[in-house]
C-alpha cells in the first residue's frame, strides 16, 4: 500500500493532466531547453511505465473494466468500482477483508488528472478525453461499430457499416439489391399464424448508402399485424437526409406511408415497438390479397430518396 500511494503522490504534484497514448509517445520540447541523449530516451519509457502502471490501478479487479467515482477500497487499501461491490457480499476480492464504506480519494482525484484516447481508436476516432468525459463520448461516439442490423436471429455481430454489409450478404444470404425503387412480394399460405419473427430483410444500395427493408408479422395486443420499415445503415444525424415511401394495395385500394428511414443505431425491435412503418391490420392484409382471402399474397413497393429541404415526417394514409 506504501508504494502505490507514493505513486499517487507523484502523480498528484503535478499540476497538469497526464495524458496517456501508448501508440504515441513523441515529447514537444522547447526551442531553449536543451537535453542530452540519455534524458531524452528515458522520458518515453518513464512515460509509458507511468501510463501501465495507472490504467492497472484504475482497473476493477471483478469487472476489468475501468473505475469511476465513488471507488471503494478495503482497509489494506484493495480498490473496486462501486457497480461490484454489492456483487461481492461486501467483502474485498483480493483479501477477503470487509470493505467499509472507505473511499479512495486519492486515486479518483489521479483519475481526474488524465487524459486517455477514446476506445474506438481502432475505428477511427483521434479524439483524446479528460478520464470523466470519456465514457459519455463514447457512448456517443460516431466511430462506435454498429450492431448486425439482421433481426431474424440472436446476432452478436458488431463492426463499421462495410463489413456489415459483408456480414450481411454472405452469412445471413440476405438480398442485396441497387437502386431506389423496390416491388416486393411477401406470400404466407395461413395468415392466421403470426410469429415473432422478421420475414424478410433486404438491403439496398443508392445514393452511396445502404438501407434495410423489414417486413414483419407480429401481435399488437390481441391482434395479428404486419409491418413494413425501413433502416438507415448510419447515424440518425445522416439519416434524416433521405425520406422513404411505402405502397401495399393495387387498383382496389391501398395504403401509403411516407418517412424518414431510422438509423440502425436504433433496434429493430424498439423501431418496430413505436409503430414507425407502414402497419397493416389482417383485415386489410387479407383484402389487398384478393381472392378467397385465405392466403396472403401483399405485394408492397416503396422508393428512397434524398432530402435537399425541411421534411415533414410520418404520413399514413388511405386511397
Amino acid at each position: 500500500m506504501a508504494s502505490i500511494n507514493l505513486f499517487l503522490d507523484d502523480v498528484l504534484r503535478e499540476n497538469k493532466p497526464v495524458v496517456i497514448d501508448l501508440s504515441q509517445n513523441e515529447h514537444v520540447l522547447e526551442a531553449n531547453e536543451r537535453v542530452n541523449d540519455s534524458v531524452q530516451h528515458a522520458v518515453p519509457k518513464q512515460s509509458a511505465t507511468v501510463a501501465s502502471n495507472v490504467r492497472e490501478l484504475l482497473e476493477c479487479p471483478v469487472c476489468l473494466n475501468a473505475m469511476y467515482p465513488p471507488i471503494h477500497q478495503c482497509s489494506n487499501g484493495h480498490t473496486l468500482c462501486s457497480g461490484c461491490k454489492p456483487r461481492v457480499h461486501n467483502k474485498c476480492p483480493t483479501c477477503r477483508h470487509e470493505l467499509g464504506n472507505i473511499r479512495c480519494l486519492a486515486l479518483e482525484k489521479v483519475a481526474a488528472s488524465l487524459d486517455l484516447p477514446c476506445k474506438y481508436q481502432g475505428f477511427g476516432c483521434m479524439g483524446v478525453y479528460p478520464y470523466y468525459s470519456k465514457l459519455k463520448h463514447e457512448s456517443q461516439c460516431s466511430f462506435r461499430p454498429y450492431n448486425c442490423p439482421y433481426a431474424g436471429s440472436e446476432c452478436s455481430v458488431v463492426g463499421d457499416i462495410p463489413s456489415l454489409v459483408a456480414h450481411l450478404k454472405d452469412d445471413h444470404k440476405v438480398d442485396m439489391h441497387n437502386g431506389s425503387t423496390f416491388n416486393h412480394r411477401y406470400v404466407k399460405s395461413n395468415p392466421n399464424e403470426v410469429e415473432n419473427a422478421t420475414w424478410m430483410l433486404t438491403v439496398f444500395s443508392c445514393y452511396g448508402q445502404y438501407f434495410c427493408l423489414h417486413f414483419e408479422a407480429f401481435q399488437l395486443g390481441m391482434a395479428p399485424v404486419y409491418i413494413a420499415f425501413l433502416r438507415f445503415m448510419g447515424d440518425d444525424t445522416e439519416a434524416k437526409n433521405y425520406s422513404y415511401s411505402l405502397e401495399v394495395g393495387a387498383n382496389r385500394g391501398k395504403m401509403v406511408w411516407q418517412g424518414v428511414p431510422r438509423s440502425i443505431r436504433d433496434s429493430h425491435r424498439k423501431v418496430r415497438d413505436t409503430y414507425d412503418g407502414l402497419i397493416i391490420q389482417r383485415r386489410m392484409a387479407l383484402f389487398f390479397s384478393g381472392g378467397d382471402r385465405k392466403e396472403l399474397k401483399l405485394r408492397v413497393t416503396g422508393r428512397i430518396w434524398k432530402e435537399h429541404r425541411n421534411f415533414v415526417p410520418m404520413t399514413c394514409f388511405l386511397q
